[in-house]
């Protein structure tokens, strides 16, 4: 069987972009057993609920939700286990020191095959208050209205022409 090549997305996590301020992100993989990859292959998963934090010097990711395998017997795994992230010390201190500071929290954004194999991506995120969703929301409407005008101004001059 010939190896998988480029990105499939599994799983987005929308909903942290709208929650949090994502300061920096980290590509990491995961440890998991092999019902949970073909779960993961049929393409079932949700991240809204998870999160990721640091114990022990070694990255968790919890509350990860991967769906039992349909054709799975006894060897199951269950849904929502801990799973622990494959990242380097380096990038493992660097997120222990960030994660402790008030405020930041470690959230998933997305789980996808990177050539065969799975990937997490995870962020270091502060928590938007209410009135910065308020502006980011503002924002992408202002940016939807214009990019209409001037679709409809481009549409026009066509059709002047």
């Amino acid at each position: 069987m010939a190896k998988e090549k480029g990105n499939k997305l599994i799983a987005q996590n929308k909903k942290a972009r709208h929650e949090y301020t994502i300061l920096d992100t980290y590509e990491c993989g995961l440890v998991l057993t092999g019902t949970e990859v073909k779960s993961l292959r049929e393409g079932r998963a949700n991240l809204v609920d998870g999160y990721a934090y640091i114990q022990g010097h070694e990255a968790w990711i919890d509350n990860v939700f991967i769906p039992e395998y349909t054709q799975g017997t006894w060897t199951n795994h269950s849904a929502k286990r801990k799973r622990k992230l494959l990242l380097h010390k380096e990038e493992i201190r660097k997120l222990e020191s960030k994660a402790k500071e008030t405020g930041h929290t470690l959230v998933p954004l997305s789980l996808y095959f990177k050539d065969g194999r799975v990937k997490l991506e995870i962020a270091l995120a502060v928590g938007k208050k209410l009135y910065d969703k308020r502006q980011t929301l503002r924002e992408q409407q202002d940016r939807r209205e214009s990019d209409r005008a001037i679709a409809a101004a481009r549409r026009k001059q066509r059709a002047a022409s």
